[in-house]
């Protein structure tokens, strides 16, 4: 049987290799849908608890890996040799960069050598990490092409973005439409037919380097955005002016205008990424994106301005940073979600704790957050979340609101701290002891 017959009748052997926040939603999903479907992470504990039926991402229900598991259409293997019984690999690795913001594709490439000896005439691999134009082509085609293969005559290939959103139950990987691009038309016809048995709408480019610059336009685009309203938030601040109020009036433009919020910096693995990802290449072609990178620089620095501000709300206590005890309230990358990769609290800590403040957290996702280890703050430094109490908030001298959880009740929070920072106008509707607060992007209270 050909592998578009497979495809159709789901009969198609699937393997996910990573499941992490993209590659395990994409499998439990296959696997719902009728597909068997093998997960192969080098994690054993990953693995360990998937084949028990449970969960480690928040976003992944473990009922629904559990029934995929029951029912036989979903294991977990750490062992690559199950590559030579898949009809279909998607590579769903990290693509993160280096301390010097150069990318870094060593699990991509890892995940491709692992590949080439286990390649088989009629499979199909789709790549799906976030990386620059050229990927797909220039690094993982030649590695699969060493196993005497040809891509897009013994085997296909192709190129589809992720489109992950943590913490988002509106748009799930069943409801979010896809783009791909195969290195023959051939192959992204094939990638295509497969993924539309997850989502009808999947929109077919003319090449993975197509999808690969599509990727990265749409967090770029995010990025140069929110950039944009870090400035204006700062400006604000200076005028007197409210940049929330200015946001939410602007808001009510129906043509021509998205909203941008303010914050403490970027994070997660696409946004602050990306733009490093798409300029680090372009210079292979004498082109220098300068307003992308200026987006970009201007966005890591808001970690830095967050500091600045705590330390001008303690001097207008009488207080001094130094030595300050100062609570952050959540540290994961935005608002209620499970997922701390290259989170603003990163740096924010960071900085404080170089500045002499004794820092502690609290964030009802993540038990345990690390910093350090870098020339921001020469020591590893392993947090570990401290119960929210009354006695905590009274018992430090500042809170820094960094992820705004919704599950905070924030009345409570401004009425027993003795002050409060906010990054994310999470107090937007606290009446109570608003001289306490210093929001970004707000005039202090008092002007």
């Amino acid at each position: 049987m050909n592998l578009e017959r497979k495809i159709e009748e789901k009969e198609a052997r699937i393997c996910v290799i990573g499941l992490g926040y993209v590659g395990l939603p994409l499998a439990v999903e296959f696997a719902r849908v009728g597909f068997p479907v093998t997960g192969l992470d080098v994690d054993e504990e990953r693995v360990s608890a998937l084949n028990l039926g449970q969960s480690y991402i928040r976003d992944v229900d473990a009922a629904d890996v559990a029934e995929a598991v029951q029912a036989g259409h979903f294991s977990a293997t750490g062992e690559y040799d199950v590559l030579k019984e898949m009809d279909v690999i998607l590579i769903c690795v990290p693509t993160p960069f280096t301390k010097t913001k150069t990318p870094d594709l060593s699990y991509v490439v890892a995940a491709a050598q692992e590949i080439t000896p286990r390649l088989k005439g009629g499979q199909l691999v789709i790549l799906q990490s976030t990386t620059y134009p050229g990927t797909t082509d220039e690094d993982v085609l030649p590695i699969l092409e060493g196993s005497g293969l040809v891509a897009g005559r013994d085997f296909h290939l192709a190129f589809s973005p992720e489109r992950v959103n943590p913490g988002d139950s509106k748009y799930t990987v069943t409801n979010t439409p896809k783009v791909v691009g195969g290195v023959s038309p051939r192959c992204g016809e094939l990638a295509q037919q497969l993924l539309r048995h997850l989502m009808p709408d999947v929109y077919l480019v003319s090449s993975p380097r197509a999808a690969e610059m599509t990727k990265l336009l749409e967090n770029i685009y995010r990025s140069v955005n929110i950039a944009l309203i870090n400035e204006l938030a700062k400006l604000s601040e200076r005028m007197g002016i409210d940049i929330w109020e200015v946001i939410e009036a602007a808001s009510t433009k129906p043509f021509g205008f998205m909203p941008f919020y303010p914050g403490p910096g970027v994070g997660g693995h696409c946004v602050p990424v990306d733009p490093y990802y798409l300029f680090w290449k372009a210079r292979e072609y004498d082109f220098y994106p300068r307003f992308i990178e200026l987006a970009a620089e201007l966005n890591q620095s808001m970690p830095y301005f967050v500091v600045t501000k705590i330390n001008e709300a303690l001097n207008a206590q009488g207080k001094n940073l130094r030595k300050a005890r100062v609570l952050v309230l959540g540290v994961s990358f935005k608002p209620d979600v499970d997922d701390a990769r290259n989170s603003p609290a990163q740096r924010v800590i960071e900085l404080l704790s170089s500045k002499g403040a004794q820092v502690t957290y609290n964030d009802p996702y993540i038990p345990q957050f690390t910093v350090g280890k870098d020339v921001f703050y020469h020591e590893e430094l392993t947090l570990a979340s401290t119960p929210l109490t009354q006695e905590l908030l009274a018992t430090h001298d500042c809170v820094v609101i960094v992820a705004g959880h919704s599950s905070y009740d924030y009345d409570w929070i401004v009425a027993h701290a003795p002050l409060v920072i906010d990054t994310m106008n999470a107090t937007r509707d606290v009446r109570a002891h608003r001289e306490k607060v210093f929001r970004i992007g707000a005039p202090s209270p008092g002007r």
